[in-house]
């Protein structure tokens, strides 16, 4: 499939700055309790993908703890990131000395709100389109450190079981949260089932950025945590990565996946905390030889932190979510 205009004008956003990345998962409007998991130990980089010793691959294991944080509490969405940190993370930190605290969230709400209240320290379940939005519609004062493996957006069957199958009036489910929604509507005008207006930015792509409904697709928006539910009532489903994989659907089912390296998800961080040794000590984790190996083997077809230079067209996973899109 040839690349469509919009994709070249998102390329073309990606790469206009260094590691200022965007990131994956789109939010839920519904506040839920999470669900909480405590590890103990035995003992105790962009403009803001931190500094320069947090985006350095690590072969061997830190050693000392910063001693004015002897335990750290993660805070992520449901699945394949809170997996990351009890299988992989967490036993390195452990060996390093910390103690680890993981809390799981069940929505996108909750766990940047917690973030900024010291309820956790860190979380990791959001790309940078989201977090920019949800701290300025909320004043907080957080910001990004580094990029994790993430399960890319796609488009998968529900009545109908390939995209040939496509007709008039075809009904598709995508995320109702504006970032993820513009995404599921860059990857439809990729497909040709729309036309996206000629000089939009598609970081912010809307209904009203519609030039040409081509397919009389009809789009019904739900929460990110009940596309794959979905699929049952629809003739497609677009799916956050992270949902699909939770729900045991695999990513090689995919009728189509987002072109774009752009959406891989950050961690993020109270900015008074981003110049911090554990900061630093976590981000190291993430980036170290234990973990990579433990994300090849365990999460494939997924999309890599492009510090790793492991992705295809690694320039598309940089931009200026600031930056906008002219003809």
């Amino acid at each position: 499939m040839q690349t469509t205009k919009i994709h070249q004008q998102l390329a073309k956003i990606f790469a206009t700055v260094g590691l200022s990345s965007l990131v994956l998962v789109g939010c839920s409007k519904t506040e839920q309790t999470p669900s909480e998991t405590t590890v103990q130990a035995s003992a105790p980089a962009s403009e803001t993908a931190s500094s320069t010793a947090s985006t350095t691959t690590t072969d061997t294991v830190a050693t000392g703890i910063d001693p004015n944080k002897p335990e750290i509490v993660f805070g992520t969405s449901v699945g394949d990131f809170g997996d990351m940190v009890k299988n992989s993370v967490k036993p390195q930190l452990e060996k390093q000395g910390y103690k680890v605290k993981l809390v799981e969230f069940s929505d996108y709400v909750r766990p940047n709100q917690a973030l900024a209240s010291g309820d956790i320290d860190i979380n990791i379940f959001q790309h940078k389109p989201y977090l920019d939005d949800f701290k300025k519609t909320h004043n907080l004062d957080l910001v990004e450190v580094f990029q994790v493996p993430t399960a890319p957006l796609g488009i998968y069957a529900g009545k109908a079981t390939s995209l040939d199958q496509v007709k008039d009036g075809s009904s598709l489910s995508a995320p109702n949260d504006p970032s993820n929604f513009a995404r599921a509507l860059v990857m439809l005008n990729e497909l040709g089932w729309i036309k996206l207006k000629d000089g939009i930015n598609p970081l912010t792509a809307s209904k009203n950025d519609i030039a040409e409904n081509t397919k009389n697709i009809k789009i019904v928006e739900l929460e990110a945590a009940q596309l794959p539910r979905s699929r049952s009532d629809v003739d497609f489903a677009v799916v956050n990565g992270n949902y699909a994989t939770s729900s045991g659907m695999k990513l090689t089912e995919a009728l189509f996946q987002e072109p774009s390296f752009a959406y891989v998800n950050w961690s993020a961080v109270r900015t008074a905390d981003k110049d911090a040794k554990w900061v630093k000590d976590v981000t190291n984790a993430y980036n170290s030889a234990a973990f990579k190996k433990y994300a090849h083997e365990t999460f494939p077809g997924y999309k890599y932190p492009a510090i790793w230079n492991e992705n295809a067209n690694t320039a598309t996973a940089t931009a200026s979510t600031t930056a906008s899109v002219t003809k």
